[in-house]
């Protein structure tokens, strides 16, 4: 009885507060079903590993299993290379191989990573700047594998950021878009036209993909590679078993072991601080910028086409698949009952995910 009063008198305020953010967290994912295969763990997690005395972390000379697995899963980014692997096979490029140009989408949509990039160098050094920056891509494995390459010493925050503004796309992504339109903007049809795609064309893309992104962006190959093998995967045709284990077996589970593995960087002491409070707040202004970069482009090339885009569908450039391309067509719809954006906002998305990879990839390489 004294060893249980002892523990509990070592209980700090701020393990208390990380409680509670663990158990919002865990709110989140079950009532408000906000990305649960996410949050849920993240949260359950969070409270693990600030009980006093865990023996989920590493106490003296014992290691913790927490701290086990993150060294084995995040330190060494296996973890965000296997889930993107999942990620890759569930991917289908055909709304994007129909129609290319929308791949300049996912590029512009990228925009408020490099402008974060600037801001924050000016509250931190260019390492956590960098880390932070990558949080506008709403991509949370590209965020774990740049923010642990550079180190970054508020890894916990930027992880926890990325993957709740994941969680939040319907709700920020929407005020941005009717800010940045009209509503005779938001009412522009865009009927699709279903072009046939061979197989050759869907095998050899992610090969293609995978060798110009290593040319243009050497430090990317990991991601991309690993992105487009799992796409491999889904379109070579005699790999259908692994191919469904991928996109199910393998990305639930991995995704469930990062989740959990993420709380050994949100222990009391390195999150509760002001800097998690402007990571937090340089993350959303990524993202907002990353969605306004997409929505201005399409407006832009509206002033010299004939068949005029919807820019709505310049928001779904971010890497968030597929909330964001969702969330895109049900604006539309909610515009009119009869404009059907799904199918471009998808090819849009698509691009989002390989253009946000290159983004990680070209910091990795600019930034040493």
């Amino acid at each position: 009885m004294s060893a249980l009063w002892e523990t509990i008198l070592q209980t700090q305020w701020q393990q208390v507060v990380m409680w509670a953010i663990g158990g919002l967290l865990i709110f989140l994912a079950i009532k408000k079903d906000m990305e649960p295969t996410l949050l849920l763990p993240i949260g359950f997690g969070a409270i693990l590993v600030n009980l006093p005395l865990s023996g989920a972390v590493t106490q003296g000379d014992e290691v913790g299993v927490i701290d086990l697995l993150f060294d084995n899963g995040i330190a060494n980014e296996l973890f965000p290379l296997l889930l993107f692997v999942g990620i890759g096979a569930m991917i289908d490029f055909g709304p994007l191989l129909s129609n290319p140009k929308l791949m300049l989408f996912g590029a512009a949509a990228q925009f408020g990573i490099f402008f974060t990039l600037s801001l924050a160098s000016l509250f931190v050094d260019m390492k956590d700047a960098a880390s932070i920056a990558i949080i506008g891509a709403a991509d949370g494995p590209t965020s774990i594998f740049v923010a642990n390459y550079f180190d970054s010493n508020y890894l916990g925050a930027i992880i926890v950021a990325a993957y709740s503004y994941m969680a939040l796309v319907p709700i920020v992504q929407p005020p941005v878009i009717k800010l940045l339109t009209t509503k005779k903007e938001r009412m522009i049809r865009m009927p699709y036209h279903q072009k046939n795609v061979s197989k050759t064309t869907r095998i050899l893309f992610p090969i293609f993909i995978t060798v110009i992104a290593g040319l243009v962006s050497p430090k990317s190959v990991s991601l991309i590679g690993f992105l487009m093998f799992g796409n491999l995967i889904r379109e070579c045709g005699v790999l259908d078993s692994l191919s469904e284990t991928a996109q199910k077996v393998l990305a639930n589970l991995v995704t469930l072991f990062l989740g959990i593995t993420i709380a050994a960087r949100m222990q009391a002491d390195a999150f509760l601080n002001p800097q998690t409070l402007l990571i937090l707040a340089l993350g959303l202004f990524a993202f907002i910028f990353d969605t306004a970069g997409g929505v201005l482009f399409a407006k832009l090339l509206n002033l010299f086409l004939k068949n005029k885009i919807n820019p709505m569908i310049g928001a779904a450039g971010i890497s968030a698949f597929p909330m964001s391309a969702r969330v895109v067509h049900k604006m539309g719809l909610k515009e009119d009952n009869q404009n059907f954006l799904l199918m471009h906002s998808i090819g849009v998305n698509v691009s989002g995910q390989i253009a946000s990879v290159i983004a990680g990839g070209l910091i990795l390489n600019f930034v040493h």
